[in-house]
């Protein structure tokens, strides 16, 4: 995410390097490269223009104290300028009326508004454990009405059926009694979209509006489109009084300017952000996290969070006693923290989140292959009780075998053996409290970082 905006903020902090403070010549050079970062990013041009005059007055003249460089008190006064573009706070649901709580997500179709739907769907079902129904009022595509009936069922929540003969305002309306006699907390309705802007969009949208008066009214951008992304969310924001932004696909192949671009453009704040296509992969949006992971400083707190909501704990408190016990690390508890780890997104969303200086020398994210986890699970699948027990049992022969019924060559057994041995390794710091050794440790036992 934001990769490319993220190494030039990087190379403009590392210029400072060696100065005694921040001068007017100094911040001047400083910013040319940032504005051209930011435009590279695909950021609109007069959030630009705005964003660089407010971080040259905050920056200006500014005294190092003696603890930070110019590079770091640069980073300081960019951050705190990210974070109030991006919203300044994070901006919860608002759950206040009369049950159910009718949330209208708006879009251009394409944005992810059905699949988000679903991953909503979940989240609020899991997180926030109320009753949720599912409805499309896509009557132009009947697989739209399809699919969203798949993830209903796929995330546990109720689904109202609809045809593609009936009109979206009165589909709307039945779901709404529906939820009523049916003592759903949330309604959530999936709206059609269309490959551009236009009328007929407009007037069905805002008929759907004036018929529900929706507690939250969520405009769904794909942060791929970049400036059209932009021109959409102010056409949206002028049709209809938006409550908040979902921005889908920020993990992928974007320069994600539509990030920075869409809260000053809507004037509304982006309230999830989503990431990956697991039905998982819908995150609140914090804008100070963000604005510490564009500047490469990671975002700890969110991997926190997702370990805790995803980790199983029993398990995890079983390891800690017997790892405590000395009993050893075994590859039975090696398979164990795979499952961990592909429940909180896989490698590639653990590192987004991790700081700069813990990635760096990696693979980039195109080179971090999560298949390769599953990979590991079917080795380990393939070994009897007493082999993952005692992995020095594991000799040629047997290697060979377990080869055999995973379909793998015998290298990708002595691979999965040297970071299995990484990971027993970190385990042993772990229970002597070596904090510091462990995370220099991290590199090397991570599947899929070669």
């Amino acid at each position: 995410m934001l990769d490319n905006l993220t190494e030039r903020l990087s190379g403009v902090i590392k210029t400072l390097r060696g100065q005694s403070r921040l001068t007017e010549s100094n911040i001047q050079d400083a910013l040319r490269e940032v504005r051209i970062a930011l435009l590279e990013a695909d950021v609109a041009l007069p959030v630009v223009k705005d964003f660089i005059q407010a971080v040259r007055d905050q920056a200006l003249g500014q005294s190092v104290m003696q603890s930070l460089t110019p590079g770091q008190a640069l980073v300081g006064v960019v951050h705190q300028e990210l974070t109030r573009l991006m919203g300044q706070d994070s901006a919860a649901l608002n759950f206040a009326t009369v049950p159910p709580a009718i949330f209208l997500m708006a879009g251009l179709q394409g944005s992810g508004k059905t699949t988000s739907s679903g991953k909503l769907a979940k989240l609020l079902h899991e997180q926030h454990k109320k009753k949720v129904l599912l409805v499309s009022c896509d009557i132009y595509r009947p697989a739209a009405i399809e699919q969203l009936r798949i993830l209903a069922e796929s995330v546990g929540v109720d689904f109202f059926p609809s045809e593609s003969n009936q009109q979206p305002v009165a589909i709307a309306l039945a779901a709404v009694d529906y939820a009523r006699r049916h003592f759903h907390d949330v309604l959530i309705v999936d709206t059609a979209g269309r490959l551009a802007i236009d009328e007929t969009l407009m007037a069905e949208i805002k008929a759907l509006h004036a018929a529900l008066s929706p507690i939250e009214t969520l405009f769904v951008v794909d942060a791929m489109q970049g400036q059209d992304a932009v021109n959409t969310a102010r056409a949206f924001g002028e049709a209809l009084p938006l409550t908040g932004v979902v921005l889908t696909k920020l993990d992928g192949d974007a320069r994600g300017g539509a990030a920075l671009s869409v809260r000053q453009v809507t004037g509304r704040p982006i309230k999830f952000v989503g990431v990956g296509e697991k039905l998982n992969g819908l995150e609140p949006f914090h804008p100070e996290r963000m604005a510490s992971r564009i500047l490469g400083m990671g975002d700890v707190l969110s991997l926190i969070e997702e370990a805790h909501r995803n980790v199983d704990h029993a398990e995890a408190q079983k390891l800690a006693t017997k790892i405590k016990k000395g009993q050893g690390f075994d590859l039975e508890d090696f398979k164990m923290q795979l499952v961990q780890m592909k429940n909180s997104g896989g490698v590639a969303a653990m590192m987004d989140k991790l700081p700069a200086q813990l990635t760096r020398g990696l693979p980039a994210k195109g080179g971090v292959d999560d298949r390769s986890i599953a990979r590991l699970e079917g080795i380990i699948n393939s070994m009897t009780p007493q082999e993952r027990r005692f992995p020095d049992l594991l000799k040629a022969s047997r290697k060979r075998r377990i080869a055999a019924g995973a379909g793998v060559p015998v290298q990708e057994i002595n691979k999965l053996l040297t970071q299995f041995e990484q990971m027993q390794k970190m385990m042993k710091m772990m229970a002597k409290g070596g904090m510091a050794k462990m995370m220099r440790s991290m590199k090397g036992m991570m599947p899929g970082l070669h």
